[in-house]
C-alpha cells in the first residue's frame, strides 16, 4: 500500500523527534526543583498547623518522659485499655519511658493502635508510613484510633523530600501518606470521618532521636 507524500512527511518528523532529544520547555515543572517555596516557619510549627487543619490531633513532647506522661493522660481520659502495637522498638521505648500499657493482639477490637512512621511532611501535614518502618500495613488503617509517635529528625518539608529519603535505601514494598483521619463527602456532600479508616489520628512529636 502506497503512502501519500503528506503522510510520509509526518512520519519523517516523528522519526526525527524520537531520535533527537528535545530540551524541556519548563524545567521546573518536571521535578527538577520543588514547586513550593521553602517554609519560612520551623518544620515543627508548619507540620502542626497543616496537621491540625486536617483534623489531626497534635502534641509536642520535649522528651520520652513527657511523651509517657501525655500518653498516660490520654489513655486515662479516654478510658482506653486495649492498645495494639506490633512494633517491638516502640514497645521497648515506651516501657523504658515508664508507660504502662495493656497491649492486645486483637487489632479489630482494640481501642487504639500505636505506630511509628518513616517521615512527617510539614507542608501537607502528612504521616509517611512504609513497610520498612512499620511492622505491619494494617495497624494505621483498621484501628478506630491511630496514634503515631514520631521524632523531630523525621520531619521533611515536602513530599519530594520524603520520597528522596525513601529512595536512599531499597524502596519499601508499601508506602502510604496519611493526612489526618479518614473522611469522605461522597454522600450528599456531607463530610463524614472514619468511613475508610480511623476516626481520629494523633501525632506525638518527640524532640529527641
Amino acid at each position: 500500500m502506497s503512502i501519500s507524500p503528506s503522510k510520509e512527511a509526518i512520519l519523517k518528523k516523528i522519526r526525527k523527534a524520537l531520535t533527537e532529544s528535545t530540551p524541556l520547555p519548563f524545567v521546573q515543572s518536571e521535578g527538577a526543583q520543588s514547586f513550593f517555596q521553602p517554609s519560612q516557619k520551623e518544620l515543627e510549627v508548619q507540620f502542626a498547623e497543616s496537621f491540625t487543619q486536617l483534623q489531626g490531633k497534635f502534641a509536642f513532647c520535649l522528651n520520652s518522659a513527657e511523651l509517657a506522661q501525655q500518653l498516660e493522660q490520654l489513655f486515662t481520659t479516654r478510658n482506653w485499655n486495649n492498645i495494639f502495637c506490633s512494633e517491638p522498638s516502640l514497645r521497648e521505648m515506651l516501657a523504658k519511658a515508664g508507660v504502662s500499657i495493656a497491649y492486645t493482639n486483637d487489632l479489630a477490637n482494640c481501642d487504639a493502635s500505636i505506630t511509628g512512621c518513616a517521615q512527617l511532611v510539614a507542608r501537607t501535614g502528612s504521616i509517611v508510613l512504609s513497610s520498612a518502618a512499620q511492622s505491619g500495613r494494617t495497624a494505621s488503617v483498621y484501628a478506630p484510633i491511630h496514634i503515631c509517635i514520631a521524632f523531630t529528625h523525621q520531619l521533611v518539608y515536602d513530599l519530594r523530600d520524603a520520597l528522596q529519603h525513601l529512595r536512599a535505601n531499597p524502596m519499601p514494598s508499601f508506602v502510604s501518606f496519611a493526612s489526618g483521619p479518614s473522611r469522605t463527602a461522597d454522600i450528599e456532600k456531607t463530610l463524614v470521618t472514619g468511613v475508610h479508616g480511623p476516626k481520629e489520628v494523633y501525632c506525638f512529636l518527640v524532640d529527641q532521636p
